[in-house]
């Protein structure tokens, strides 16, 4: 049996180098202007709060935007990834925008042992959770990473969106794919990505799950968390559903008709208690 981790990780090397040469990255603005953040932390700024001063580890950090914005917010940063293809981009990107970071790869359950923990938060942006089968052992990785007190941050899809098909004829959207967390994948051939490239991509398999927003929750305070905070919003940083979709400005993507009926994307804050 393949190993989801393989399939996956060969998706994401692929990726790495078409995402950080994309014009969606736009990764000369963090070389040109010093104050420069990626529209992720910016659109999460006002949750987040201060950061000055923290010691951050970015979870699934990809090509290093958000981990290089959240050095500039004050943080000192860890990036973790499972991609050295994406770690090296990330390497290039925090040298041009000259922030001392350093990044680490590894996969997300084995994070404490490549890290050694003790961090005052921990981040993960969107696009995260659905590459994981067990929300449960994820969220006992947060808890072990933070010191007592500490902080997680996650801005996530909305398990919702996650489980709409939208391309119809009859232009409903529809929930038709599993809500709950379930133990076999679903498997996806996607050839294109999310942003705009002219590569032609031979990784194309993807191994995902979804977890509804009532899993992730309990499975936060069984790991010894207390939540402090869950806001669901009505925008996603990229185009979710094309077709359906309109940029709303700031990198944020909307629902066109009603979108008050669905829930695009959701932010949770928790903190790790003493006892």
């Amino acid at each position: 049996m393949t190993d989801y981790r393989d399939v996956n990780r060969a998706n994401w090397d692929e990726r790495a180098p078409a995402h950080a040469a994309s014009p969606d990255y736009g990764l000369k603005r963090y070389a040109e202007d010093p104050s420069f953040l990626s529209d992720t932390v910016r659109f999460d700024r006002e949750l987040l709060g201060p950061v000055d001063g923290l010691r951050a580890v970015h979870l699934q950090c990809h090509i290093g935007t958000d981990t290089v914005s959240l050095s500039r917010l004050g943080a000192t940063v860890t990036g973790l990834d499972f991609s050295e293809k994406s770690l090296d981009e990330a390497r290039l990107l925090a040298a041009s925008a000259k922030a001392d970071i350093r990044f680490v790869q590894a996969e997300v359950y084995a994070a404490l042992a490549a890290t050694g923990g003790d961090f005052d938060l921990v981040y993960t942006g969107v696009g995260a959770l659905n590459w994981l089968p067990d929300v449960a052992r994820w969220a006992r990785t947060v808890a072990s990473l933070l010191r007592p007190g500490g902080r997680l941050f996650i801005r996530e899809g909305h398990p919702v969106l996650w489980s709409v098909d939208y391309d119809r004829a009859d232009g409903l959207i529809v929930l038709d794919t599993t809500y709950f967390e379930q133990k076999d994948p679903l498997i996806f051939h996607e050839a294109g990505t999310y942003v705009e490239t002219d590569h032609e991509f031979t990784s194309i398999t993807t191994h995902e799950w979804n977890h509804g927003l009532g899993e992730i929750v309990t499975t936060l305070l069984d790991a010894g968390l207390t939540i402090t905070g869950l806001v669901e919003h009505q925008s996603i940083p990229w185009n979710a559903l094309p077709g359906q979709m309109h940029d709303i400005g700031g990198g944020e993507w909307r629902l066109t008709d009603r979108p008050e009926r669905l829930p695009h994307s959701y932010t949770v804050q928790a903190v790790r208690r003493s006892v």
